[in-house]
């Protein structure tokens, strides 16, 4: 009888133990224009209830605030002892990817994954489940919860914290950013300005403090004190060819010349001596850019320039297509072109009518932009319908037709779908004439610009936008005395 108590004893507390050591685990993250967030809640069979609203203070994707949520879950539940946990998530593509039913190609994603999976092995028990976004509710209030305190009671316990920095290691940027390389061309500047180290030879010395008065350290980064940007992050060898062919050729790249993708990356908040040289290099080494470049075969007639004589005064309209049919049988594209900033309104169209065109001119152009003075069109039917001239007419905006014979005269519009860089003529990019700014690009998320690092508060933010916009009349007439200018070289 006394083997079999102690035997039902050590059962029971085996069990127990057990039971304790068992959590279930509810995450999940959020990403929006406010910012990101995580929610997380631990739960074991003793009723211990853990909640955690988790802000992230660092830009992040949907997925990746995601997997930021599932790792802070594996790391509380690590600190309080778990052994067996399951971890539920309404996030298919986590689910299916820590489960390995998903391929993960995306380099970032897959760092996430790795950590996830190095995590997990450290339990005796795991198991990743799917469920739809209603069964996750608590936890997708928490990732949404700003600065709510909420009383605790019991064994229930809210904790609100912030993560300052993603959870996967960016080895890369540590190593390029703040452990300068001693043979980068940063090293003298920053040792100078880090530690006052300078070189032994006096010339060479003198040198670098004259250098370095261009210069500031921020955070432990360097910083060039630039002349269109105030300042520009300075950017080592090693992440060059990101940047180059992020902006070159990555989710909004043009294929643009050497010339023009210095002047973007530039604009985009970075710097590095060798930047012309180094865009022209990687340029010349694009086999699309050489293969499918534009050659420039205009013939040889007398050229007329045409100027805007105000932002969007002068609108050139086409069509472009078809195309391959798309969603909604849409395969051709009306686009709208201002002469003077080279902004584009487009919209796709499943078929070309008067109808149509007269829409998307009064929505597109007429609603937002205000009554142009002039429209040029080719001699499309579209264009010469007669209810559409009346509509012109009626609110006195004049149309001009392209040459039969020169129907490329149009060629504002034709050119619609290729760049969005600093044109040539104004020296400004159309959303600068448009906004007053520049836009934030996607390479500026990869490798952090000074705006991305160093966010101002909303409302300061706003404050300076407007002001912008206050100044851009200025910035439109300097870039309307440039191109004047040029276009009357081109033509004498």
């Amino acid at each position: 009888k006394a083997q079999i108590l102690a035997d039902f004893v050590a059962e029971m507390t085996t069990s127990t133990t057990s039971e304790k050591n068992k959590w279930t685990i509810f995450v999940d993250g959020s990403s929006n224009s406010q910012g990101s967030g995580a929610g997380i809640i631990l739960e074991n069979g003793d009723g211990v209830l853990i909640e955690v609203s988790l802000g992230l203070s660092f830009p992040t994707t949907n997925n990746q605030a995601e997997y930021e949520a599932f790792l802070a879950g594996l790391r509380l539940a690590e600190d309080m002892g778990a052994e067996e946990i399951t971890i539920f998530t309404d996030s298919q593509l986590v689910a299916s990817q820590v489960s390995g039913e998903y391929q993960t190609k995306e380099e970032r994603l897959l760092e996430y994954l790795n950590l996830i999976r190095a995590k997990l092995a450290k339990f005796k028990e795991t198991e990743v489940k799917h469920v739809p976004r209603e069964h996750n509710a608590r936890a997708d209030v928490l990732s949404k919860l700003a600065s709510t305190r909420r009383k605790k009671a019991g064994n229930q316990s809210l904790i609100q914290e912030t993560l300052t920095k993603p959870s996967i290691e960016k080895t890369a940027e540590v190593m390029h950013i703040c452990a300068v390389d001693e043979q980068s061309w940063m090293s003298p500047v920053y040792n100078f300005l880090k530690s006052n180290t300078l070189p032994v030879d006096a010339k060479e010395a003198a040198k670098i403090r004259k250098r370095a008065c261009s210069y500031v350290l921020l955070d432990d980064k360097l910083y060039r004190r630039g002349f269109s940007i105030p300042l520009l992050k300075c950017v080592e060898e090693a992440r060059v060819e990101f940047i180059l062919q992020e902006i070159h050729e990555g989710i909004n790249g043009q294929h643009i010349g050497g010339r023009s993708l210095a002047r973007k990356a530039l604009r985009a908040g970075y710097y590095w001596p060798t930047m012309q040289i180094d865009a022209r290099d990687h340029v010349l080494k694009c086999d699309k850019c050489q293969r499918h470049g534009d050659m420039h075969l205009a013939p040889a007639n007398e050229l007329k320039t045409i100027i805007s004589p105000w932002p969007f005064a002068w609108w050139g309209m086409d069509i472009l297509g078809p195309f391959p049919t798309a969603a909604r049988q849409v395969k051709y594209l009306i686009v709208a072109v201002d002469y003077f900033t080279k902004w584009i309104e487009a919209e796709p169209l499943a078929k070309i009518s008067a109808s149509n065109i007269l829409r998307f001119f009064k929505r597109d152009v007429l609603a937002r932009f205000g009554i142009p003075q002039v429209v040029v069109t080719d001699n499309g039917t579209q264009f010469t319908n007669k209810k559409f001239q009346e509509f012109l007419a009626a609110i006195g905006t004049t149309q001009h037709f392209t040459s039969v014979e020169h129907p490329q005269t149009n060629g504002q519009a034709e050119a619609a779908n290729r760049v969005t860089t600093p044109h040539s003529t104004t020296g400004e990019t159309p959303f600068r004439l448009t906004y007053g700014t520049e836009a934030v690009i996607p390479v500026e998320i990869g490798e952090p610009s000074s705006r991305i690092e160093y966010p101002l508060e909303e409302d300061i933010n706003d404050e300076l936008l407007r002001e912008e916009l206050d100044l851009v009349e200025e910035l439109r007439t300097g870039a309307y005395l440039r191109e004047a200018t040029l276009k009357q070289k081109i033509a004498a």
